[in-house]
């Protein structure tokens, strides 16, 4: 018997290479790609679902008084879809405590880091800076802390020598669509669940992937 397909709700800001990661395998990731929603008009992203015949929606941050006003528009349109997951895939806005209780266990975001490594911005130059070995990213749950969720994957690679915060970037980017796509699988098929804050493996997984 075949699982049922995961609805879910894109949530994006620029370009969308990991939404267009999530596109291209939904079948076998076995997901639904109800709606993807920008808060940047313009954001290639929303191109990228239109391409595909995927409902693409624009909510201008800039036309709402208050960061909460923003959510409760963005929580409504949300909600439209009945979507089971909402992912952040370069969605550059911090969502407010009340937003996230709200859909509790279903929101899921990539941070560019080995988390709890270099939370927030700039973790490219950070970790050279530092002279870090490594670097990686971290798809994590989404909780009222900035990027302190637990940690559902992670991918990390050798940081080389002559790395610029540019060219790791690129290098984390390709890294991204390898271990975000593979997080949303494991939640599909039940080989991960997440329940009040805390992931759940139902058999051994593999959640550090090093390239």
């Amino acid at each position: 018997m075949s699982l049922k397909k995961l609805k879910v709700v894109v949530l994006i800001s620029g370009s969308g290479s990991n939404l267009q990661a999530f596109i291209d395998r939904a079948e076998e990731l076995n997901i639904i790609i109800k709606a993807v929603v920008s808060n940047v008009e313009g954001a290639y992203g929303l191109e990228r679902a239109k391409n595909s015949g995927i409902s693409a929606i624009t909510l201008p941050h800039g036309n709402f008084a208050s960061r909460e006003d923003f959510d409760i528009a963005l929580a409504k349109e949300i909600d439209k879809h009945q979507s089971d997951l909402i992912i952040l895939a370069g969605f550059m806005r911090i969502l407010s405590a009340d937003f996230v209780q709200q859909f509790t266990d279903k929101i899921i975001n990539i941070h560019p880091s080995l988390l709890p490594k270099y939370k927030g911005l700039n973790t490219h130059q950070r970790a050279i800076d530092a002279k870090d070995e490594f670097h990686g990213a971290s798809v994590h749950l989404v909780t009222a802390e900035l990027d302190d969720g637990p940690v559902i994957i992670q991918g990390k690679l050798p940081i080389q020598t002559n790395d610029t915060a540019e060219s790791l970037q690129q290098r984390i980017h390709t890294l991204e669509h390898q271990i975000y796509p593979q997080a949303v699988k494991w939640i599909s098929s039940g080989a991960i669940q997440i329940k009040k804050g805390k992931i759940i493996e139902t058999k051994l997984l593999d959640r550090l992937v090093t390239i």
